[in-house]
């Protein structure tokens, strides 16, 4: 795409602002649009120091109607990141989480139709969340996708998922996008609901639109203070303080970790005129780690002890397995992974030792733990 006017929603966060800088360098005009929420950026509500000088910041909220309309005015370009993120604390903090991603989301379509300017595309940035359970294969029923785990299957120590027709272990394998959505919390639920805004957008009133479903992103400028950030953040933060780091479902759990410089790219593709409005592309490394392996990488990262256990804790919500098919990226996007896990934890991990004692002024409000056992979304299942 030729320089164009583009708008940023989120675009003072994590992946926003590497989205930007790479905007800028093929001469694109940027403007973000973001809310500066606390838990993410601070108390001081000041513009981050990261974000680019060429960046035109507006703060703003997504349901703010007059707010946005301000932001959209002579954009041709939307990047749709501004959203809550965080599957714990979705399941409680329910409303804020419908009123921003999903109301948020309704509002910007309705901007767009409003001021009845076309764009040249809007770029929503979804998540591997809305599937649930990744999709997984029974060696005598084939492929299987399963929905959430009960909670009384959890308290039994069943993390495990079996074949619904012989019960035997099913075996995770590359998720791809056409197959049926099962989100099983209430973040990935409003990302669900995002993508169906988006797509009935694209399909009734024609804005060119591509979906992105981003994996387990991580990389510099991630914050380091909220409690509900990237599982790399919060290990990493533990190692560096000569904590334990507590292995739920005794280590069981499989990602996709997908570095953020990799998605920036993923975000560059999606502009191109080539692609079918409404397409849906996963943006993933498309490798699976067990969060144990991550811990251990992460340790020889920074040259430090890694303290393990197992244990038998288990989060409502959270899903046993879910690794990315990149076959459609790869052939329609133009997409696939250049970032080893190794490189990317690397960078990961100068630029955290880095900021370290900025993030050290700014503690976390409330640990993850301490919000899901208010509500009853964490447990420890028995012993056999």
């Amino acid at each position: 795409m030729s320089m164009a006017r583009i708008l940023i929603t989120g675009g003072a966060g994590f992946i926003g602002s590497h989205t930007a800088d790479a905007l800028i360098r093929q001469g694109h005009s940027v403007r973000a649009f973001d809310a500066l929420i606390p838990q993410v950026h601070g108390k001081s509500g000041a513009r981050p120091a990261y974000l680019h000088p060429h960046v035109e910041l507006l703060q703003g909220d997504i349901r703010d109607e007059a707010a946005l309309k301000q932001a959209l005015e002579g954009m041709e370009v939307i990047f749709h990141f501004a959203a809550l993120t965080g599957v714990g604390q979705s399941m409680y903090d329910i409303r804020d989480y419908v009123d921003t991603n999903v109301a948020g989301t309704a509002l910007l379509i309705e901007a767009l139709l409003k001021r009845k300017q076309p764009i040249k595309r809007l770029v929503l940035a979804s998540s591997r969340a809305v599937y649930g359970e990744g999709s997984f294969e029974c060696a005598t029923h084939g492929r299987i996708y399963p929905s959430g785990r009960e909670q009384p299957a959890l308290a039994r120590g069943e993390f495990a998922l079996r074949c619904p027709v012989c019960r035997q272990e099913l075996r995770p394998v590359p998720t791809e996008e056409g197959r049926p959505l099962n989100p099983v919390s209430i973040y990935a639920w409003t990302k669900k609901q995002q993508e169906e805004i988006v797509r009935f957008a694209s399909l009734t009133y024609g804005i060119p639109a591509t979906i992105l479903r981003y994996f387990n992103v991580y990389g510099s400028r991630q914050s380091l203070t909220n409690p509900y950030t990237g599982i790399v953040s919060i290990f990493y933060q533990r190692i560096r303080a000569g904590l334990e780091i507590p292995l739920y479902e005794l280590g069981l759990p499989i990602r996709d970790f997908v570095h953020v410089s990799d998605v920036v790219r993923a975000n560059l593709l999606a502009l191109s005129y080539r692609l079918p409005s409404g397409a849906t592309y996963n943006v993933g490394s498309g490798a699976r780690h067990g969060i144990g392996d991550l811990a251990r990488a992460l340790g020889e990262t920074a040259r430090l002890a890694v303290k393990l256990t197992e244990t038998r804790e288990y989060r409502v919500g959270d899903i046993l397995a879910c690794y990315a098919d990149l076959s459609r990226s790869r052939a329609e996007l133009g997409y696939w992974p250049q970032m080893s896990l190794e490189h990317g934890l690397r960078e990961f991990a100068c630029w955290a030792d880095a900021e370290a004692p900025r993030s050290s002024a700014e503690p976390p409000a409330e640990d993850d733990r301490t919000g899901l056992s208010r509500f009853g979304l964490m447990g420890s299942a028995k012993t056999s």
